[in-house]
């Protein structure tokens, strides 16, 4: 994956990836401008469109003051403290009408841009609430979440949704740096298992367990894996993020597995609790 090298020879972000950002927030406020009614309910979730609308616009202001050098606290990195955060947060933030909204979308979104070209940019790998990170990756972090949530405002107003293989390439970076702390320490006990994933039109990473312990190797995947798995690029997020069921992407072609233990490749999804 290239970067993009600015003026002092540093190499803030991936090829594409800032633009992803942008395009990807216009889309959303494009979707939430389009909500006649942000009371809706959002499929598969507590929220209305309202709610997940008001969560994108906090949670991008949230990474912008992370990519600029602020503290921002945000629950402890498991999904309890995380839901408990986002709770409080749009208990305090009341706004809930469209224009408002996506405006801080986007607004939030440049001013995550703005940060990486200022000097703070060169500054320490910013705390953020899954854990610490280089501001590449939390890029990609900004781009996952933003994808997941336009994925369910697109399902709740009956839209097409943002998420293309591209964009999922650009969210790999978070995904390798995040799975090894998402993993289920119940699940993953006593598992020695070695797995080769590929996402169809992508090079192939490898995840490595054994003794309670989850290896993410992007560039080198172990060779004579137990299980290798090929996937669609968008089902594989979409499963990543707890939006779409794997037994229904199975279903649909969508994922193939083989090698010396196949069967460990139903039980990949379920290592990892979705962040």
């Amino acid at each position: 994956m290239h970067t993009t090298v600015r003026q002092d020879g540093s190499s803030p972000l991936p090829d594409g990836l800032g633009q992803a950002i942008r395009g990807t927030a216009e889309e959303i406020a494009a979707l939430v401008r389009s909500a006649s009614d942000t009371a809706l309910a959002v499929p598969g979730s507590e929220w209305t469109v309202g709610e997940a609308a008001a969560h994108l616009a906090m949670a991008n202001e949230l990474m912008a003051d992370l990519a600029a050098g602020r503290e921002r606290p945000y629950g402890d990195g498991t999904p309890q403290s995380l839901a408990a955060a986002n709770a409080e947060s749009l208990a305090v933030f009341g706004e809930r009408r469209a224009e408002p909204l996506a405006t801080m979308i986007t607004e939030q979104a440049e001013a995550f841009l703005a940060a990486l070209s200022r000097p703070a940019a060169d500054g320490p790998a910013p705390a953020t609430p899954l854990g610490s990170m280089d501001r590449a990756v939390l890029a990609s972090y900004l781009l996952t979440h933003m994808l997941g949530h336009g994925y369910d405002l697109a399902r709740a107003l009956q839209r097409p949704h943002m998420l293309d293989p591209v964009r999922v390439g650009l969210c790999m970076p978070f995904m390798f740096s995040v799975m090894p702390r998402v993993a289920d320490p119940a699940a993953t006990a006593g598992l020695t298992a070695r797995y080769r994933i590929r996402l169809r039109g992508g090079e192939p990473f490898g995840v490595s367990l054994a003794d309670g312990v989850v290896r993410v190797t992007p560039e080198a995947p172990p060779r004579r894996a137990d299980c290798t798995i090929l996937l669609d690029p968008v089902a594989f997020l979409l499963i990543a993020l707890g939006r779409l069921n794997p037994w229904r992407a199975i279903a649909q072609g969508r994922v193939l597995a083989w090698g010396p233990r196949p069967w460990l490749a139903s039980r990949f999804p379920t290592l990892f609790t979705a962040p």
